[in-house]
């Protein structure tokens, strides 16, 4: 059985910085492609960054230079690393896998821009 343990999430003031992290375990097989999405009451969950196995990374326009997303193959994990934030970017954020047995997500974690 595959797991996902998103954390990391929380309350931050706009221009503040969290970082989230994302484990996989159990027979999840070879891992292709790490990410994160994000989704707020009322709107589709949206893309934020997504690595591959050989590293390439990809962005949403609205989080380029502010976000970073990187992974280790040996421990199967992701991470983000918000900086700049801003009250924009709050929602519920859910990392995915998506490997040779599958695509999963996570339970998704709060990330909450505020003053």
């Amino acid at each position: 059985q595959v797991q996902l343990v998103e954390s990391g999430g929380g309350l931050v003031q706009p221009g503040g910085s969290l970082r989230l992290s994302c484990a996989a375990s159990g027979s999840i097989g070879s891992i292709i492609t790490m990410g994160w999405y994000r989704q707020v009451p009322g709107k589709e969950r949206e893309l934020v960054a997504n690595i591959g196995s050989g590293g390439r990374t990809a962005y949403a326009d609205s989080v380029k230079g502010r976000f970073t997303i990187s992974r280790d193959n040996a421990k199967n994990t992701v991470d983000l690393q918000m900086n700049s934030l801003k009250p924009e970017d709050t929602a519920v954020y859910y990392c995915k896998v998506v490997a040779s047995s599958g695509r999963y997500w996570g339970q998704g974690t709060q990330v909450t821009v505020s003053s």
